[in-house]
């Protein structure tokens, strides 16, 4: 009974007007929106956490682990340098073709197999996009990210390589993070553009195969630029954006005659463009992922 009196004779605060409440509306955004960087920014733990993950997945229960990032492009190399360097004979700008090769393959490989994973990181992760709310740019963001790790891996065998052929590094090396930059920004502009439609239209990821081989075949990873002759030919095979970071990467590491020039910029300028233009397209039907996928 004292007890009961007591409580009568605490004073509670008055309940707070419901204007005085914050709260946060989730809702559908209307027509084109901008990106928000801002709060990619706020969610950059889960960004973290998702890099994490995604490397830690690719080699959990694999037999050789973090040896399939070496073994992809050495393989790969060793199989052209057959079949391109000794049976066609196939020109390599004066450089030994097996080296010249995986020069190549080191940052084609990083930008073609983020590209793919990238391109079905909604779908993969439909029952995370359905229950809570996040940015959606993260998917796609934190799989082209986590491919540095097997960059690194591939790379320091390019090294090795370097060394063993008598390639030493020189000045040019400075501006091997730029093309790196410019690689990883091609993988994260077409991954916008294929992840978003393929939500919309699931038989896309049947079609990310056939567009990864025939961007394979245009773009100087067997063959140099060297044999395009025609400035006309040459400036729109520049359009692929991967040409720019390939011939970038021989200029860098080995000294080819392709230093930085109006190939590299166009090159630079469509990645920029595609980049920006996948942001968009991926900003504006972000809105419909959660109801779709």
């Amino acid at each position: 009974m004292q007890l009961n009196d007591e409580l009568k004779n605490i004073n509670l605060p008055a309940p707070p007007e419901l204007g005085d409440v914050p709260y946060i509306r989730i809702q559908p955004s209307k027509g084109w929106v901008s990106i928000k960087f801002k709060e990619l920014w706020a969610y950059r733990e889960l960004l973290f956490f998702l890099i994490w993950r995604d490397v830690i997945v690719r080699y959990k229960q694999t037999v050789l682990g973090a040896s399939w990032a070496i073994l992809q492009p050495f393989i790969s190399m060793v199989v052209f340098s057959i079949f391109f360097g000794r049976l066609a004979k196939m020109p390599s700008d004066g450089i030994p073709y097996p080296i010249f090769n995986y020069t190549a393959m080191v940052p084609w490989t990083l930008f073609a197999t983020r590209m793919a994973l990238a391109s079905n990181s909604l779908v993969g992760s439909a029952g995370m996009i359905k229950k809570i709310y996040f940015p959606r740019l993260a998917l796609p963001l934190a799989t082209i990210v986590a491919g540095l790790v097997d960059f690194a891996l591939a790379f320091l065998v390019l090294i090795g390589m370097m060394f063993y052929y008598g390639f030493a590094p020189t000045i040019n090396i400075i501006w091997l993070p730029f093309f790196l930059l410019l690689a990883l920004c091609a993988a994260l502009g077409a991954s916008l553009w294929l992840s978003a439609m393929n939500v919309q239209f699931r038989d896309v990821r049947y079609t990310i195969p056939f567009i990864t081989q025939f961007w394979f075949f245009i773009t100087p990873v067997v063959y140099p630029t060297s044999l395009i002759e025609n400035p006309l030919y040459a400036a729109l095979y520049s359009l692929n954006p991967m040409v720019g970071v390939i011939e970038g990467f021989r200029w860098a590491l080995l000294g080819t005659d392709t230093a930085p020039s109006f190939t590299i910029i166009i090159s630079a300028v469509i990645t920029l463009v595609l980049l920006v233009s996948g942001a968009m397209y991926f900003a504006r039907m972000e809105k419909t992922f959660a109801d779709v996928v």
